[in-house]
């Protein structure tokens, strides 16, 4: 056993030591300037290029005032709300610094300092590292602080340095920022409110900031704002800070700040370029928003400037041409959102996110939620259903030529034969547009007439979680996804332009999918901040699958509600959404360069619900074949006026043809011997654009799709060309592999839906 005079000098000299260490720590630091912090930079950003896009940062948006001008109401809100006994303690916050290095030395997560000061010399550390060594010395600094400074000093320091939102650092910039004042003109009750940005102004600037987090909406941070200024409020009044007739002065009314400001450089599709590049930004490093708007940081993008002006010129001119909200009331409120994906890499190239910052529009609608996509969601039930087959047939996927009734107002059945109750139990209906009886047709058709029935039987007897599986894979976000009811099936999800156009480049590229992104590499002092390599390709699914969606897309171009994309003039695949109340139409459509998603809706501009456009543009509603397919054909035209028609993958058969119960049972067309002369019989003619209702003479040859079928002139299956008769001079007696008729005169079918029949 060690003896006790041992132990007594073993101690006395830990003690020493640290006593040592502490004495040289306190040496060795110097007091921080609120000046310095005042030195913030801006950050600059490159367009894919490397050419400047825009600087923006705080530099312009902060300037330092004495204490005496910053008003006695603004001093006590702080104290009352951050730190009561401000005037008495020594500036340290001992149980809180422990509290965060322990937490810090277990790998958790950090935390800040507790009193005025602690923060103070946190705001004037421009480095902002959270390491143990950073915690150390801002321990001795804040001591030395404490010591060497007076409290006004230091109150004084802590409102010049503070970051208050909206790129506003210290109390002068927030006065200008959200009261268009000086600080010293504030009264009591925005003093409280300018206090409550300090908890945090993502969540308590009652303008709002879901484009950071969709929790930060202006009807949410309006009421935390208002509930914590009312409690700092009382707080002063507690504190004998505000008199009896003050506090009822000031809690009178709540004093609404003004609406955001556009700030230098901040006009046009820039500010949104920069608000997606600052979001990917944060979300791929350990920086925090405040050390970001300090500034300093070189970021670059993958954003193309042509394509961004190509997109909103765009949209620019097909406002111009359709809407006229001075005249038409139903034209007021019109809203378009879009982007452009790189399929097989990622890469946003261009997106549009609304009338620009210096118009009153802070909301990206490229990479906002809340707008139902519709129709546009059938792919993604197709692709499951070629993926994982349904309840009758799984593990094999199913045919696109698999029959589905096809008239309006149907029950919708559960795998157990039962079908869907509304919440009175009375029965569900699924609706269709028109009324039309269109009988049991194919999926390929009905994605063609973007029919509901089918599709939302279907996305059922696949199983909605499957669906919902092939979109995440796809690239679509789980806060994005509606709740799991037939309806699922047919677009109550609300993913961003940018996540539906990441989405559809998974089936542009066959099957491959790779994240969204908008930043290649940011630099600090000349070092690469790290993060932010090209995100990995992952398979969504089987390649096949994407390129028979893919397959059937085109024919929604060609055939379908999306013809008015053939005046692009090459191989493109999409589809149109149009939803319930006529409060959305999308078009997503791709070639295997781009993939773009393009977004029209009107929102009520005081609380930012959806409104109906029945009536819009001077038509009865609007769809997604009409202004959103003009505004993608429009753009693509110019994104991709020099590159090559590269075509697609091509598609082979695939699943089996799983008709639903109660679909008639389809009757092969006999083969025929091809005739010794070059004669031929006619050939049945279909309509110019296959849109006439006519599901039983459109469906003829499809029970033999991806392998030919024989016809008087032969035409291309999908997935394989059927032999001609006498006129393509093909095989009379093809095997089920033949998948090419021979001869010199083999006819194109329309998309493959008229194979056989209709060369």
């Amino acid at each position: 056993m060690p003896s006790w005079k041992l132990v007594t000098g073993m101690f006395i000299g830990f003690i020493g030591s640290l006593v040592a260490v502490a004495g040289i720590g306190y040496a060795m630091v110097s007091i921080p300037s609120e000046n310095d912090a005042a030195k913030s930079q801006n950050n600059v950003y490159y367009w894919a290029d490397g050419t400047q896009m825009v600087a923006t940062g705080t530099g312009v948006n902060r300037q330092n005032v004495n204490i005496d001008q910053i008003p006695a109401a603004m001093q006590w809100a702080v104290i009352s709300a951050e730190n009561k006994s401000f005037y008495q303690d020594s500036g340290v916050d001992p149980q809180g610094l422990l509290r965060a290095l322990v937490n810090m030395a277990r790998g958790g997560q950090t935390q800040g300092g507790s009193t005025i000061t602690q923060q103070f010399v946190k705001n004037t550390y421009l480095s902002q590292e959270q390491t143990l060594t950073r915690k150390f010395k801002e321990m001795f600094i804040s001591v030395k602080v404490g010591t060497k400074l007076k409290k006004q000093q230091i109150l004084q320091g802590y409102l010049n340095t503070s970051y208050f939102g909206r790129g506003a650092y210290g109390i002068q910039a927030a006065a200008q920022t959200y009261y268009g004042k000086d600080a010293k003109d504030l009264t009591p009750s925005e003093c409280a409110v300018l206090a409550a940005l300090l908890k945090g102004p993502t969540y308590f600037d009652p303008a709002g900031n879901p484009d950071f987090d969709k929790s930060a909406t202006q009807q949410a941070n309006t009421k935390r704002s208002q509930d914590r200024w009312g409690w700092i409020l009382q707080q002063m009044h507690n504190d004998h800070h505000l008199t009896d007739a003050q506090y009822q002065e000031a809690i009178k009314q709540y004093p609404m700040p003004d609406g955001r400001k556009a700030t230098k450089g901040m006009t046009g599709q820039i500010s949104y370029l920069v608000d997606t590049a600052k979001k990917y930004v944060l979300a791929h490093s350990d920086i925090t928003e405040t050390q970001f708007d300090q500034g300093g940081y070189q970021i670059r993008t993958t954003f193309d400037k042509d394509k961004v002006n190509e997109l909103a010129a765009a949209v620019k001119k097909v406002q111009k041409d359709r809407l006229d909200p001075k005249h038409r009331d139903l034209d007021k409120y019109v809203q378009f959102g879009a982007a452009s994906v790189k399929p097989k890499d990622g890469a946003i190239v261009a997106l549009y996110g609304g009338d620009g910052y210096e118009n009153g529009h802070f909301t990206n609608n490229a990479d906002t939620s809340g707008v139902p996509v519709g129709s546009t969601w059938k792919p993604f039930v197709l692709a499951a259903a070629m993926q994982y087959g349904t309840y009758k047939t799984e593990p094999q996927g199913i045919s696109p030529l698999s029959k589905y009734n096809g008239d309006d107002h149907l029950k919708v059945f559960k795998p157990d034969g039962s079908y869907y109750l509304n919440k009175d139990n009375s029965p569900f209906y699924q609706n269709n547009e028109s009324k039309y009886k269109w009988g049991y047709i194919s999926l390929r058709k009905a994605m063609e007439q973007s029919i509901n029935t089918p599709f939302v039987q279907l996305g059922v007897d696949v199983g909605l979680t499957k669906v919902r599986d092939v979109a995440k894979a796809s690239g679509i976000l789980d806060d994005s996804f509606s709740t799991l009811n037939p309806s699922f099936a047919i677009g109550t999800s609300t993913p961003s332009a940018i996540r539906m156009a990441d989405a559809y480049a998974t089936f542009a590229a066959s099957g491959e999918h790779a994240d969204p992104y908008s930043v290649t590499s940011v630099k600090k002092d000349g070092q690469e901040v790290p993060g932010f390599t090209k995100p990995k390709t992952t398979t969504a699914m089987d390649g096949n699958v994407a390129n028979n969606v893919t397959d059937v897309l085109q024919n929604v171009i060609q055939n379908g509600t999306g013809e008015n994309a053939k005046a692009l003039g090459r191989t493109a695949a999409g589809k149109t959404g149009t939803t319930d109340s006529n409060k959305s139409a999308w078009f997503v459509g791709y070639t295997q360069q781009l993939s773009t998603s393009v977004a029209m809706f009107r929102e009520n501009p005081k609380d930012h619900e959806l409104l109906s456009m029945n009536g819009t543009a001077g038509v009865a509603s609007i769809h997604g074949g009409d202004i959103p397919t003009s505004v993608w054909t429009e753009y693509m035209k110019g994104a991709l006026k020099n590159a090559n028609d590269q075509g697609f993958p091509a598609a082979t058969e695939i699943g089996k043809v799983q008709d639903e119960a109660g679909a008639p049972t389809p009757t092969p067309t006999p083969s025929i011997t091809p005739s010794p002369t070059a004669s031929a019989s006619p050939s049945p003619t279909p309509s110019a654009t296959n849109t006439s209702p006519s599901p039983t003479a459109s469906d003829t040859c499809q029970w033999n799709w991806g392998n030919p079928c024989n016809g008087t002139n032969g035409g291309n299956g999908n997935g394989g060309t059927g032999t001609g008769g006498t006129t393509g001079g093909g095989s009379p007696t093809p095997t089920p592999t033949d998948t090419t008729g021979t001869g010199t005169t083999r006819g194109n079918g329309n998309g493959g839906i008229f194979a056989g029949q209709n060369g």
